[in-house]
């Protein structure tokens, strides 16, 4: 690029490629936190957002100029309804990949969940008591009903989430004693402690690559086109590189939010809904959690909260909120 008047750096991250629409609405997580030691617990539950407001929290960054002031905070509300633990399987690693080695289901579903025939949570244990050592990985299944979280969605959404903390054996007994049961986003999740949110981001539609990647418009005495790029590629090789800023599909992918805060978690007692319900939601009917700064998706889009896959450096203890507004964010 010596030749260039000015600098020309390439336009738009090549970290997510290729940026195709996500399949459904449902995220699905690939990678969940290892925890060492410590008591089993699920490693996330899924969640609806709701909007967005603010909050007025107390400064407790000892090391900022702002240490012990308010602090203002755009601020995202998470239906959290009680997730049902339906089911528990099992994994082995072998020939690259994980496979499921077995699975059992809770004797009594929740509605609208499709029974599933197999061998009781009791003879289950009795048959994997002698066999964990085969076992690499656990995950359960966990289901929410969509009307718990005010949603008109009837059909119930499963989600399949890891296991960690603890030996396997104290993740197998955790998980077995939880079929059936609900669980509430409190038993998971501490207010004050950082979490990732996995989302699907909100659908912008087909766009050219001004908008899309951010490339420069050219001059208005262009030949045919301004808002398209100038070169696609060079006469040989004749193929036009994946790398070049192209017109697609932008919005609706995948994308994850490391982390965030939970500043605090509260019971459906608690109102939060402003005067006229929240915007393209409606009025808070379940419990609800409080995470700083905003995570993928539109209302009423589920999300996936996990714990951290990468290590976090600061304390967990909890926040002190000042203020919480009952009117939602201005755009």
């Amino acid at each position: 690029m010596g030749h260039r008047k000015h600098s020309a750096p390439r336009r738009g991250s090549m970290a997510y490629r290729p940026r195709g629409r996500k399949g459904d609405f449902f995220p699905k997580v690939n990678t969940w936190a290892k925890l060492s030691g410590g008591s089993p617990t699920l490693l996330g539950l899924p969640a609806v957002k709701v909007n967005t407001i603010h909050t007025i929290t107390l400064d407790d960054r000892e090391k900022t100029p702002n240490f012990g002031k308010p602090l203002f905070n755009p601020t995202s509300v998470l239906a959290v309804p009680d997730t049902v633990v339906a089911g528990l399987r099992v994994y082995t690693h072998e020939s690259g990949g994980d496979r499921v080695l077995d699975e059992v289901y809770a004797k009594t579903l929740p509605k609208g969940v499709k029974k599933k025939t197999g061998v009781t949570p009791e003879k289950f244990a009795e048959e994997w008591k002698g066999k964990l050592a085969k076992i690499t990985r656990l995950a359960a299944v966990v289901v929410i009903t969509p009307r718990d979280a005010g949603l008109t969605q009837k059909q119930p959404i499963i989600f399949e989430v890891g296991v960690g903390g603890g030996d396997t054996k104290a993740q197998f007994d955790y998980t077995l004693g939880l079929l059936g049961k609900p669980l509430k986003f409190s038993e998971v999740f501490k207010a004050g402690s950082y979490v990732d949110v996995v989302g699907i981001t909100k659908g912008k539609g087909f766009e050219g690559p001004v908008t899309r990647f951010g490339v420069k418009r050219k001059q208005h005495k262009s030949r045919k086109s301004v808002r398209a790029v100038g070169v696609i590629g060079p006469w040989h090789p004749a193929a036009v590189m994946y790398t070049i800023a192209r017109a697609g599909q932008m919005g609706f992918h995948q994308r994850t939010e490391t982390g965030k805060r939970i500043l605090s978690i509260s019971g459906k007692d608690t109102p939060i809904t402003p005067p006229g319900g929240f915007e393209h939601f409606g009025i808070m009917r379940s419990d609800y959690a409080l995470i700083r700064g905003t995570v993928p998706g539109s209302n009423r889009r589920i999300v996936v909260v996990r714990h951290p896959v990468k290590p976090v450096l600061r304390k967990t203890t909890p926040v002190q909120v000042l203020e919480v507004s009952t009117r939602t964010a201005v755009r």
